[in-house]
């Protein structure tokens, strides 16, 4: 996934969740409970509507908790993981996005050639490197 994607999609789901709590706090803010035994609000039995700050508030608390629970280890992440690809060297050992594990002998701009057995390289996007290996592959099986 890359990063434009990632954030459109995070951006997306953070825009459908501020939508709805915008609506419920409108909804909800129409016909505000009186109290037993007090009068209704003056001006000919209208409520008094909310102002800007009591529909702005809530908004900003959504924004904030989508930001710091999705947007930014979303972010921190995806840094990790670009850091990774640009320190990638000839001889590092690797696992593929696909579970594929083997050792570098080849890097290009886009493209990483990898040995996964004796005299078999397979070529694949930088981008699917999931994680350098440390230690020995034969640790790992």
């Amino acid at each position: 996934m890359t990063l434009n994607k990632a954030l459109r999609t995070t951006w997306s789901v953070s825009l459908n969740f501020a939508l709805i709590s915008a609506f419920a706090v409108s909804a909800f803010a129409e016909n505000p409970a009186v109290p037993a035994g007090s009068a209704p609000a003056p001006g000919n039995g209208v409520p008094a509507q909310p102002g800007i700050g009591g529909m702005l508030v809530p908004f900003l608390a959504m924004f904030a908790v989508v930001y710091f629970l999705m947007i930014r280890p979303q972010q921190k992440k995806m840094r990790e993981q670009q850091a990774m690809i640009n320190a990638l060297q000839q001889g590092d050992e690797v696992v593929t996005s696909s579970g594929i594990i083997g050792t570098i002998t080849g890097l290009t701009e886009k493209v990483v050639t990898i040995e996964i057995a004796s005299n078999v390289k397979i070529k694949v996007m930088k981008s699917h490197v999931a994680q350098v290996v440390k230690g020995q592959i034969k640790d790992l099986g």
